[in-house]
């Protein structure tokens, strides 16, 4: 993700919104549905600089009400529904939520419309491919000469080694290759239009993209997982903040102190 903030610059920590889903939850003495996020979420993007807002799948927000954030990462879970790309289920893909998905396709096109930097986290990176028109592989052990990238053992991750593009934000960002923490079965098939594939795993599988403007950064892998690592986390929030200081300095209800 591209900023212009040149070090040293000072300025309120930038917002950035990040999408939640809905279960059942058991807490105290209350079983009842809840908004559920992994903390890790919260912790990677607050420890990079930036103010977190959760947004649950209510109904979906405005551009006008999008364009008041700074930025945006689109988070893990649930696969998401074929239909969005034109296909039927496969027996492994999991039920649909499409109040999730009706949610954060908004979301997105809403950011991408008010130039909101947005960094897409696995499944966020598959919403995004569908956005632009791409497809994604529903079940990539069916795929011959495809790795694991789904751990066997509920609740863990396989470690998958990436080689980023050169010449890509995603390079500049993270280096030439990397290892990652991987748990997904679905993986992007047809890349979307207007979509660089910039890092994929040996057995050719793509595991990050990005616009060609920079404003948007997808990596298959689960880049929260590892806080000792905030890179990826700490471009956006750059980027974010960046948004944040033109946003207060244009904004003619907004008091600028000096």
């Amino acid at each position: 993700m591209v900023s212009n903030v040149s070090e040293g610059e000072a300025g309120p920590r930038p917002l950035i919104g990040l999408p939640t889903y809905y279960g059942r939850g058991k807490y105290g003495v209350w079983d009842r549905d809840a908004a559920f996020l992994p903390s890790v979420y919260v912790t990677a993007v607050t420890r990079a600089g930036g103010r977190v807002v959760l947004l649950p799948p209510e109904q979906p927000w405005s551009a006008e009400e999008v364009a008041e954030l700074d930025g945006i990462v689109l988070t893990g879970g649930d696969d998401v529904d074929p239909t969005l790309y034109g296909e039927t289920s496969h027996p492994r893909t999991q039920e649909p939520n499409t109040r999730r998905d009706s949610f954060e396709t908004t979301l997105y096109r809403h950011a991408r419309q008010s130039d909101i930097p947005v960094f897409a986290i696995c499944r966020g990176a598959q919403i995004v491919n569908t956005v632009h028109g791409g497809t994604l592989h529903q079940h990539l052990p069916d795929l011959t000469g495809f790795g694991a990238h789904e751990a066997e053992v509920k609740d863990e991750f396989a470690v998958v080694d990436v080689t980023t593009v050169p010449g890509t934000t995603t390079s500049a960002t993270i280096g030439d290759s990397v290892s990652v923490r991987c748990h997904h079965h679905q993986a992007i098939d047809r890349l979307g239009e207007g979509l660089t594939v910039s890092g994929h795993a040996a057995d050719g599988c793509i595991e990050a993209f990005e616009t060609a403007d920079a404003r948007m950064l997808a990596v298959q892998w689960h880049p929260e997982e590892t806080l000792d690592d905030l890179r990826l986390f700490t471009a956006l929030v750059t980027a974010a903040s960046d948004r944040a200081r033109t946003r207060t300095t244009t904004d003619p209800t907004v008091e600028v102190r000096p």
